[in-house]
């Protein structure tokens, strides 16, 4: 008789256990993994989106500088990386804006992946490369190795709200029935992180961003939420870690640190075996979600269902959470907004090249920035943005070693 109690205490335990279980990893829903038929998705996708201007909210530019051309140039700027300029009206507003200030000066592009772009200033096939992404550890260690300088990096432009594939805006995403109303990054950082003795800014380690595991969040109830939420475990969903979205998610949360936590399950891409369809890992994301009570995600918000809710996100050092909206995103007030760059070497003891120099300059301007807000998915930089990255075109090249001191 006196077991009873004891039982039936065992009994909800595992009931509760069971009901609170990460659901088993979805079969078969995410397409066939067929690089090539992937990529023959992606082309047609994208074939979709090159003359839609997606955002026609007009930002005032008013406070950016008006483009100013120097002495007359005469050459070619070699431009490499980034499909998403060729695959919308960007670059050609871009080149053809700067035509009307130094008709001299011609373009030649070979803007197919952001993949290509830092190993084409390496290998010195390029003069300037557009990335929809910060470049990697790797890139910067063979670019360091090969011209024993680093490049000058360029923000370029604001990344989108919910344009897919154009560097949109990462947002938090939770079950429609958490009773979770905001998040910090400190917080995001305890869920999706784990314990580390750093993390990289750019291809420097950095000690400081250590932390212990007594930051790691994996109840609900860590985050406030009490009842039958308080000892409900955080199930953890992502992208494939060999996607960019981790990098840039470490990078804004994790102090560019890459230890993530150990439940998390990923999701990849995948498509129709002919190729027709691309099939989103945001999608997948927001659905597992969507059937797990206890779960949280990043994705783009364009992906949101009646299933899920989007957080606000509090800064990181305090403030209140801000909710990612175009305004909020394109003024930079939401803190896991991204951006999109330019590199350019500069080699040691010299200036940058003049031609990249003065194309750069243009592209900074508020004429620049207008061909930005024109062709509708990127956003234009704000004026503090632009005079930080100005500053950056003057001055000479140092040493990888000098820079390191």
């Amino acid at each position: 008789m006196k077991l009873r109690p004891i039982v039936a205490s065992l009994l909800f335990a595992c009931t509760a256990a069971l009901s609170w279980a990460q659901p088993a990893a979805p079969a078969g829903d995410n397409g066939v993994q067929d690089p090539l038929a992937m990529q023959r998705a992606r082309t047609a996708w994208l074939k979709s989106k090159k003359d839609h201007p997606y955002y026609t909210q007009k930002f005032d530019l008013s406070g950016l500088p008006e483009f100013k051309p120097g002495p007359a140039l005469t050459g070619t700027i070699r431009q490499w990386g980034s499909n998403y300029l060729a695959d919308s009206a960007l670059a050609k507003y871009f080149e053809d804006g700067f035509h009307r200030y130094q008709p001299g000066v011609k373009f030649s592009d070979n803007l197919t992946s952001t993949f290509i772009g830092m190993a084409s200033l390496y290998m010195k096939r390029s003069d300037v490369a557009a990335m929809g992404r910060r470049a990697t550890w790797d890139e910067l260690q063979a670019f360091q190795r090969v011209l024993e300088s680093p490049p000058v990096e360029i923000t370029m432009a604001t990344g989108s709200l919910d344009v897919a594939g154009w560097t949109f805006a990462l947002v938090i995403m939770v079950n429609q029935d958490n009773p979770l109303a905001a998040i910090s990054v400190a917080q995001l950082d305890g869920i999706f992180g784990a314990q580390r003795d750093g993390g990289w800014k750019g291809n420097e380690w950095d000690a400081t961003a250590a932390r212990g595991p007594d930051k790691n969040l994996r109840t609900w109830g860590q985050l406030g939420l009490t009842g039958e939420w308080a000892d409900r475990p955080i199930h953890v969903y992502g992208y494939n870690l060999n996607y960019h979205f981790p990098r840039d998610f470490a990078e804004k949360v994790m102090g560019g640190g890459y230890k993530w936590n150990e439940q998390m399950r990923e999701f990849s891409n995948g498509a129709k075996a002919d190729g027709s369809t691309l099939i989103s890992a945001g999608d997948l994301l927001v659905k597992a979600v969507g059937d797990d009570p206890a779960g949280i995600t990043y994705t783009c918000i364009r992906y949101k269902t009646p299933a899920v809710k989007v957080l606000p996100v509090a800064p990181l050092g305090g403030g209140e959470p801000v909710t990612p909206t175009l305004t909020t995103v394109q003024n930079r007030s939401y803190p896991l907004t991204r951006e999109v760059y330019y590199y350019a070497p500069r080699p040691n003891g010299k200036p940058m090249d003049p031609l990249v120099r003065e194309f750069l300059r243009y592209v900074l301007s508020r004429q620049g920035q207008a061909d930005v807000q024109r062709d509708g998915k990127y956003l234009p930089l704000t004026a503090a943005i632009v005079r930080e990255q100005l500053a950056k075109l003057d001055g000479v090249g140092t040493s990888a070693h000098a820079a390191a001191q």
